[in-house]
């Protein structure tokens, strides 16, 4: 086993054991299992396994494993996004994803996999990301037409 892949399974015992709510946090329990790594890495290895914050009853977050291979469901969910779609549109630096009602959470699992460098507003029916330029704007609506 690879030590990416070792680091990979540490971190699914860690949040499936505990209640794990930052990075920070997580990367000091990897410290104590042995394993040093950035917040660079941390981050990566969350997006490749599909960590996912989840709300907790007390109104706080933490981090919570993704069922099965989490590399699968991603990619089963590339396929099945354009159907969800209602409608794309933009003005300025924000890009507006309608979807079919209460989708926008499957579709936004998709748009973060790809788009993680910009801010992400999720609703029931709609996504908003901000931070695009013109041409990201186009690549990204044209990406998810073409399905």
């Amino acid at each position: 086993m690879s030590a990416k892949a070792r680091r990979h399974a540490a971190i699914l015992r860690i949040v499936r054991r505990d209640a794990v709510e930052s990075q920070e946090r997580l990367r000091e329990r990897l410290r104590e299992a042995g394993f040093a790594v950035t917040q660079a890495t941390l981050s990566r290895d969350l997006r490749e396994i599909g960590l996912s914050k989840v709300a907790t009853p007390d109104g706080g977050a933490r981090y919570a494993a993704p069922p099965g291979g989490s590399a699968a469901v991603r990619s089963s969910l590339e396929h099945v996004v354009p159907a969800l779609l209602v409608s794309a549109d933009g003005a300025g630096s924000l890009l507006v994803l309608r979807t079919t009602a209460i989708r926008g959470s499957i579709v936004a699992a998709v748009v973060l996999d790809r788009l993680l460098s910009y801010y992400l507003v999720v609703g029931i029916g709609a996504l908003i990301l901000i931070g695009m330029s013109r041409i990201t704007r186009r690549q990204t609506v044209a990406g998810q037409s073409d399905g």
